[in-house]
């Protein structure tokens, strides 16, 4: 068929992308939602007296930070030079999940779309697949997590009302102002801080530098309180090591060795990835 300005579309051929498009997304999922192949004598991190103390710990932290920090410090705010108020004002929005989601999203879905390949690219493609959902659920299921709990616990972002009211909350409140615990920004870029910061460790420190200025970012333009960012930011880190324990307990890109330890499988190199490229483009 010939559009009207001279391009040649075949419905077929794009009927057929999106069918291999839909059956590599849910044989994806099936993966995923498998049940898992323990290793080990303990498949999770922490037993469960252990995580119980570890979440005692948290609460306690933030209910320290909350009453002892909040309040002084929107106050600082207030006596910082103009400047810095607006280096992170123009930062501040590079912290949203949209800025890694949809990215990766559209990349995972034009990867189920290409056609079939030999035995040995296909197994290249299928590992930055799973890579790349690796990426995208270990961002966005914290992420879908806080934007659920926030309007839950319904707690007042700083000055809402006129003043200065650490304490005051609004449970099952559905407005932005009262969605101020846990920040979604810091849940984020810990997120990615930790899911990135998996697949490539040397990147580590431009993480670290990415995820606290976007944190701190959040305070200094009175967005949320410290404790909503601390309670985020652990949120964000806690919710992909446990995306990266489920891909592992699957075989899916992570392995768990008999002792515990868990460790990234083998990646495709920059050689073998330049083939699969150069194989597509000859189709």
């Amino acid at each position: 068929m010939t559009a009207a300005n001279g391009i040649d579309h075949d419905p077929g051929a794009a009927q057929t992308a999106l069918h291999r498009c839909t059956a590599h997304v849910a044989a994806a999922f099936a993966m995923l939602t498998r049940r898992p192949r323990l290793h080990g004598r303990n498949p999770w991190p922490l037993a469960p007296q252990q995580l119980a103390i570890a979440a005692g710990l948290a609460v306690v932290i933030f209910l320290l930070v909350m009453f002892l920090i909040d309040a002084a410090a929107i106050n600082g705010v207030g006596h910082l030079p103009r400047w810095i108020v607006g280096f992170f004002d123009q930062i501040t929005d590079f912290g949203k999940s949209g800025w890694f989601l949809w990215p990766l999203g559209i990349l995972f879905l034009g990867l189920a779309a290409l056609p079939s390949l030999p035995r040995l690219p296909q197994l290249v493609l299928a590992a930055i697949m799973l890579r790349v959902g690796f990426l995208f659920v270990a961002i966005g299921a914290p992420g879908l997590f806080v934007n659920v709990v926030k309007h839950i616990f319904g707690r007042a972002r700083p000055l809402v009302g006129g003043s200065l009211d650490p304490y005051l909350f609004s449970p099952f409140s559905w407005p932005a102002a009262y969605a101020g615990l846990p920040s979604g920004h810091a849940a984020t870029v810990f997120s990615v801080l930790v899911a990135f910061g998996t697949l490539w460790p040397r990147g580590r420190t431009l993480l670290w530098v990415y995820a606290l200025l976007i944190a701190a970012s959040r305070v200094a333009v009175t967005a949320h309180y410290p404790s909503d960012v601390l309670a985020g930011a652990l949120v964000g880190a806690v919710g992909a090591l446990l995306v990266r324990r489920w891909f592992a307990l699957r075989g899916l890109g992570f392995s768990i060795a008999p002792d515990g330890i868990l460790r990234q499988k083998p990646s495709p190199s920059l050689r073998r990835i330049k083939a699969v490229a150069r194989a597509l483009l000859a189709q």
